[in-house]
């Protein structure tokens, strides 16, 4: 299989360039990104749809990668959290090697092709559940294994990687293949196979979380209150909704604990 992550770049002589150019020419294939990440958006779509319907039923959302595919996955699943205000468990991010390998590449361990399942088993993994199988190349071993089993046991599988009819476009329900071309350095899969990655993984959880409710309007209403500037939001979203004044919407807030509950308790206290 021809990969076109391994592609030789369409930029010679880098070691020979300006700061300048080189920064106007990583610029440039950045900008190809976008494009190639709308060009999947249907993909994304019946993904999503599909997800949240099990999500409903009281399923979880797992993402398994390695290396730098394995570390987007896991930045996206603990920002879920906070951001939404969800239970740590609900979407979960797997990295080849363990938690290790999140700071320091871990050797050979995105070889394993029965490791990847071994450990979604350890979080009792089943048929409600959903997985994200992150690989640019769509060879990782690891990742592809994962897919295999959890798609035999009945859970609903999509993979994100950016070359088309690779193993792990073929293997998942569902293949989101955004093919952003060579990279600027030959190789180098976490430029733009990544960015792109990231994008899928950000548009994935949002929707999801927007479409189960986690989203009032435009606002975080379900965020974690965790330091001065969420606090300082929380209550600007509280003005926001009641009209009420800064001083008025922090007691609120320091009360509920919550800018939903307080924007609710101060709408059922109007009617």
């Amino acid at each position: 299989m021809k990969k076109i992550t391994e592609s030789t770049s369409e930029y010679s002589n880098l070691d020979e360039m300006t700061t300048l150019d080189l920064l106007e020419g990583i610029n440039s294939e950045d900008q190809k990104v976008a494009i190639a990440v709308k060009n999947v958006i249907p993909e994304i779509t019946k993904f999503v749809d599909q997800v949240v319907q099990k999500m409903k039923e009281g399923g979880r959302l797992f993402y398994i990668g390695a290396g730098t595919s394995g570390r987007l996955g896991i930045v996206d699943a603990s920002e879920c959290p906070p951001t939404f205000g969800i239970d740590h468990g609900i979407v979960v991010g797997i990295i080849a090697g363990g938690d290790n390998a999140i700071r320091r590449a871990v050797e050979f361990a995105e070889d394993d092709t029965a490791q990847g399942w071994t450990d979604l088993l350890a979080y009792d993994i089943n048929d409600k559940d959903s997985l994200v199988g992150i690989a640019a190349s769509g060879t990782t071993p690891y990742v592809i294994g994962a897919i295999e089993k959890a798609k035999a046991n009945g859970v609903l599988c999509a993979g994100i990687s950016c070359n088309p009819g690779s193993p792990l476009a073929v293997n998942a329900d569902i293949a989101i293949t955004p093919l952003v071309g060579p990279e600027f350095v030959t190789g180098s899969t976490r430029m733009k196979s990544g960015t792109a990655q990231k994008l899928v993984l950000n548009m994935i959880s949002t929707t999801i979380m927007i479409k189960m409710g986690r989203v009032k309007g435009n606002k975080m209403v379900d965020m974690q209150l965790s330091n001065n500037k969420l606090v300082d939001r929380g209550v600007k979203m509280i003005m926001d909704e009641t009209q009420l004044s800064y001083s008025e919407s922090e007691i609120l807030l320091n009360k509920y604990k919550s800018v939903r509950k307080a924007i609710d308790f101060f709408k059922n206290q109007s009617i």
